[in-house]
């Protein structure tokens, strides 16, 4: 089970931090994925981090989003900085083997 936290209103160019807690281990799993549906639009890939850490970002977002992972806490974070109203989405977190958040919300505007 994966639950995200952590979204909210922001006004352009603010950040925020998105958590996605498991409810086990991650420490074996071979890469944890970040998603956003943006209302009217299919789900999009945002980034992905592996078991050794390595990371990968959509274009959209690269320069201003870092994923990052706490395997001791078995959580995945999203970092969100300069944040645009295109970013407004509900953002999910995602595993290998299918699981999906419940999502939360991030809406960016003044």
């Amino acid at each position: 089970q994966l639950v995200e936290s952590g979204g909210g209103l922001v006004q352009p160019g603010g950040s925020l931090r998105l958590s996605c807690a498991a409810s086990g281990s991650i420490s074996s799993i071979s890469a944890m994925y970040w998603y956003r549906q943006a209302p009217g639009k299919q789900r999009e890939w945002v980034a992905t981090i592996t078991r050794g850490g390595v990371t990968n970002y959509a274009a959209s977002v690269k320069t201003r989003f870092t994923i990052s992972r706490d395997n001791a806490k078995n959580t995945v974070y999203l970092q969100m900085n300069s944040l645009k109203p295109e970013d407004t989405a509900v953002y999910y977190c995602n595993d290998p083997l299918g699981n999906w958040g419940q999502g939360t919300q991030v809406t960016v505007s003044s």
